[in-house]
């Protein structure tokens, strides 16, 4: 059983490395771990032989299991490991589905459309949890409450603007140059690290630590709406650029 199997693992883990879709822009725990493992998970579904929308239905019981246990759930540092290892199983998750439709020969409309439905509800729903977990569990000022909804406010914006901007530049891609090919060096991945939504994931293995994890969770809402304010800036020039002779479009990281 064990021979027949790993050669068709070993052939899928190349196949995946040689089909892997551009880096530019992505920030380091995406880049280099959550792909890895993404890529790992989708060699395994193709040698069990299940579909990139089975792999998808894994990563909303794995994802939306980690959320519910935020908003149900007493603080604790044993539910803080529970929850992190939950949301970060379901983001690698996430990365294979579409590694794996890439394998099997192409994704599908309704795949793409399920996966960025489950990925909106999921940047929703999260912080919506983080915002009742901080109002029944947390001795927190009243006013620390609008960081949840601030927080869910700059995740909304920037994931469907990243869609859109992405849309964009394939409507205006001049034929035969493909959108958004190149990468970038691993210093600036390294620098958009707390805009990783992989980041967000391990940020609750503090979930059991009244002080700490409201602290950095303010910190990491900070460095999203920061980064998002420059970011439009950018996009702006970026997609009124697009359509001139000569212009390049640009890519941005997803999270």
């Amino acid at each position: 059983m064990t021979n027949a199997t790993t050669p068709d693992f070993t052939a899928a883990l190349a196949r995946l490395r040689d089909a892997q879709k551009g880096t530019k822009g992505a920030p380091a725990y995406s880049r280099f771990i959550n792909r890895e493992a993404g890529r790992v998970l989708a060699a395994a579904a193709f040698t069990a032989n299940l579909t990139p929308n089975q792999v998808t239905a894994v990563s909303v019981v794995f994802t939306f299991g980690g959320i519910g246990l935020i908003a149900t759930a007493p603080p604790s540092p044993l539910l803080g490991l529970a929850v992190a290892v939950a949301l970060v199983l379901g983001y690698a998750l996430d990365a294979a589905d579409g590694q794996l439709a890439r394998l099997r020969g192409g994704g599908t409309p309704e795949g793409e459309w399920l996966d960025h439905v489950v990925d909106s509800i999921k940047i929703s729903a999260l912080h919506l949890a983080v915002l009742i977990a901080l109002y029944r569990h947390f001795d927190v000022a009243t006013e620390f409450l609008l960081v949840p909804l601030g927080f869910h406010l700059v995740a909304a914006v920037a994931f469907f603007t990243m869609i859109l901007n992405e849309q964009l530049r394939l409507r205006h891609t001049p034929p035969g140059r493909v959108a958004g090919e190149t990468g970038s060096s691993p210093v600036r991945s390294l620098l958009v690290v707390p805009t990783d939504y992989g980041v967000l994931c391990l940020l609750f293995l503090t979930l059991g630590f009244s002080r700490v994890f409201p602290i950095g969770y303010a910190a990491l809402f900070a460095a999203n709406a920061a980064f998002l304010a420059a970011a439009l800036v950018k996009w702006y020039k970026d997609v009124s650029a697009l359509g001139r002779p000569g212009t390049a479009p640009e890519d941005q990281h997803t999270s």
